[in-house]
């Protein structure tokens, strides 16, 4: 057990005199007797929590007391504090209380605090005509009754963490009204009584069962409300909630702990973004599309002039198909003198886009037969009119783009192809090299035959000198 005593509190105070206290703070200690206060007749403000206190009659004598604070102790009662006439601020939280008529001869309390204790019933409070704060959270109360129908004063009301069912028409006389916290608990709908809280601005509703709109009608009433929290209600899951309750409540700020206007702007970007995306997706499909059939179809008639122009000898053509569907990064191109004989580069407008065309390796094309090179315009002119109708922004680009295209083509059609006869010199030599060695083998046979006679015939006659 440990007990307060007088000597100490004078010396940690400095001073010699227990009248010239006029506060003290006493918290964390683990006292269990304060009884040694009564000495104190000054003591206006007194923080006795986090002990283990029990009881409070030791502050009987303390008539002077205007904030007093007990909170976090194992108290069970609150006598002793009947006397306190000057008392405005009590907090008495976070004990074992199970009532709580002590306070109602206190009639100058303002503000009591009696949070997560046991207690199951609510006391008459009309005396208690300047309260403003009542905090009775997380307690086992199942009924506000009337204990509340004659404090027109009180401005700030929590009953969260409770287990109430209803509040009826316990608050119609709370005209002033402005916090409303009932937040855990088991209400189905506000009564219609609730409309005569005029300045309501904060009503806490959120983890109820409120599951119908018409169980929230009274909300039309409450045109002061600035914040409202329904969260964890069955009608919470319902769509266009939230605008409904903007239409209702034209002064609402925030909604379900979220700014009002963001919330319904949220749900409306969202439809619009949905809708957005589905057709601009739709469109890139279908032009992508479009744009690889055009390749393809280019392709396949370049391939065809190649094969149609075998017969008149060994060439090249460049292949300038791919202008207006692809677009390419401007790339400086060197003079001609390192362009080869296997690929050709078409150089466009230095100030627009350089265009750098893909050539066709190995394929021949006749140069009498002028036919593909004016079917490839025919195709690139129709290409660049329908990628027009779709991007009418480059229609100049292209325009210029095609231009340099037929002039590359006119210019193509009045040169002569350059062969490159490398590769036949390459083949003659291989072929003479070929000769001489069939040549050289047939003469090998024929001295290797004759030799052989020579053998024979030298072996018989050799044979017959010897008989």
């Amino acid at each position: 057990m440990n007990r307060l005593s007088l000597e100490q509190v004078l010396k940690d105070n400095n001073t010699r005199d227990p009248n010239s206290i006029s506060s003290l703070k006493l918290n964390h200690k683990a006292l269990s007797d304060v009884s040694c206060l009564s000495e104190f007749k000054n003591l206006e403000r007194l923080d006795l929590s986090f002990n283990n206190l029990t009881s409070l009659e030791g502050l009987k004598s303390c008539v002077n007391l205007k904030w007093l604070s007990v909170a976090n102790n194992k108290l069970q009662s609150l006598k002793g504090i009947e006397g306190l006439s000057k008392l405005t601020v009590l907090n008495a939280g976070k004990n074992k209380l199970k009532v709580m008529d002590e306070v109602m001869s206190i009639v100058s309390l303002r503000a009591v605090i009696l949070n997560d204790n046991e207690i199951a019933s609510v006391c008459r409070l009309e005396p208690l005509r300047d309260l403003n704060t009542l905090v009775l959270s997380r307690n086992p109360i199942r009924d506000i009754g009337d204990s509340l129908m004659k404090v027109k004063s009180i401005t700030k009301l929590s009953l969260s963490h409770c287990q109430l069912q209803t509040i009826q028409s316990s608050l119609k006389s709370c005209s002033e009204l402005k916090e409303l916290r009932l937040a855990h608990n088991d209400i189905k709908g506000l009564p219609a009584e609730l409309a005569l809280n005029k300045k309501l601005q904060n009503l806490d509703l959120g983890n109820n069962v409120i599951t119908r709109w018409s169980d929230l009608k009274v909300l039309d009433s409450l045109v002061n409300l600035k914040n409202l929290n329904l969260q964890g209600n069955p009608i919470v899951e319902k769509d266009k909630l939230a605008k409904k309750i903007k239409r209702i409540l034209p002064n609402l700020h925030v909604f379900n702990a979220r700014p009002i206007d963001k919330y319904t702007k949220n749900e409306k970007d969202a439809g619009v973004d949905e809708v957005d995306d589905s057709s601009l997706n739709a469109a890139n499909k279908q032009e992508s599309q479009t744009e690889k059939r055009k390749d393809r179809d280019f392709k396949h008639l370049m391939m065809a002039g190649t094969k149609s122009g075998t017969k008149g000898g060994i060439g090249k053509l460049e292949n300038s198909s791919d202008s207006d569907t692809k677009k390419l990064k401007p790339k400086r191109q060197k003079p001609d003198d390192n362009v080869s004989n296997h690929e050709v580069l078409v150089q466009g407008d230095e100030k627009s886009d350089h265009v750098k065309k893909k050539s066709y390796k190995h394929q021949v094309l006749n140069e009498n037969d002028p036919s593909n090179l004016q079917k490839a315009g025919d195709l690139e002119k129709e290409s660049q009119k329908k990628k027009q109708k779709k991007n009418p922004l480059h229609t100049e680009d292209n325009t210029k783009v095609g231009k340099k295209l037929e002039k590359a083509k006119v210019k193509q059609q009045g040169e002569l192809v350059k062969y490159d006869f490398s590769h036949l010199k390459d083949a003659n030599k291989m072929a003479e090299n070929e000769t001489l060695a069939w040549l050289l083998y047939f003469g090998l046979v024929v001295v290797d035959s004759w030799f052989k006679c020579l053998v024979r015939i030298v072996i018989k006659e050799g044979f017959g000198l010897q008989r």
